[in-house]
């Protein structure tokens, strides 16, 4: 790739759960919230970066957590500049979750809509291409042979991050950085079995036209014509991740209008 290629963001987040008052334990209204949902932690990598996983966490800001345990300002400016500095963003289920709940983060934070980026979601792509028994990304590392999470230690973890319990908040980080580690693991073997068909075009991003639109390899084989309706397009296959591609080579079209 060139010195253009796009900076893509693999990341996971992890948030308290809602604190509200309700009149029953099942098929209940919410009567008030009493605190609502703030992000603990996140984890993250630059994809191809060579880095390992890392951990951004509210006990990191010290005087600011010791303070207010509610307060995720520090921690979402933080996760707002990897954003802003992001060409695409991979996340699982990161386009119903992930994404939105760090925008409402945003908002009330006082920060602004981070500059244009492209997503892609590990989860969408599992649910339209296969009829797997669970799209989860627990299940899908267990059935690709990649892994699996590791365990949280249940809801207690999360009550003890928000009290402020070291040994919670050493399992909250751990179990966020695996995630991360499974979730890059997953996008490439769905990327490198050509199944992301609306992947973003790397090639296009980083004004490389010999390089693969999918992972910027410039290892590609010449393939056969493809014919369309309106055109002939030269297909070309990726040594690297296995995926096709094409370009236009003649415009076609009925004899008679």
């Amino acid at each position: 790739m060139s010195a253009l290629a796009p900076k893509i963001l693999v990341y996971d987040v992890e948030t308290t759960p809602i604190q509200a008052y309700v009149w029953g334990m099942y098929d209940t209204n919410v009567i008030e919230v009493i605190e609502p949902s703030h992000h603990l932690c996140f984890a993250y990598r630059w994809l191809n970066s060579g880095e390992p996983v890392k951990v951004v966490s509210q006990r990191q800001f010290g005087r600011g957590y010791k303070r207010n345990k509610r307060d995720d300002k520090q921690l979402m400016t933080a996760l707002w500049k990897l954003h802003d500095e992001a060409d695409i963003v991979i996340a699982h289920n990161g386009n119903s979750f992930d994404q939105k709940k760090a925008n409402a983060r945003f908002l009330v934070n006082g920060l602004p809509k981070p500059s244009p980026y492209l997503q892609i979601d590990t989860l969408k792509i599992a649910r339209k291409e296969f009829k797997l028994e669970s799209n989860k990304l627990d299940d899908l590392g267990k059935v690709l042979g990649l892994g699996r999470k590791i365990a949280t230690g249940g809801f207690s973890t999360w009550t003890g991050c928000m009290a402020g319990d070291g040994d919670s908040w050493d399992l909250m980080e751990k179990y966020n950085i695996v995630d991360v580690e499974l979730l890059e693991d997953v996008y490439i073997r769905l990327r490198d079995g050509g199944w992301i068909t609306n992947h973003p075009n790397l090639a296009l991003m980083a004004q490389d036209r010999h390089a693969c639109p999918k992972c910027g390899s410039h290892d590609m084989m010449k393939r056969g014509p493809r014919y369309t309706a309106t055109a002939v397009k030269q297909t070309y296959q990726c040594m690297s991740c296995n995926s096709y591609s094409s370009e236009r080579t003649m415009k076609t079209g009925p004899r008679y209008a």
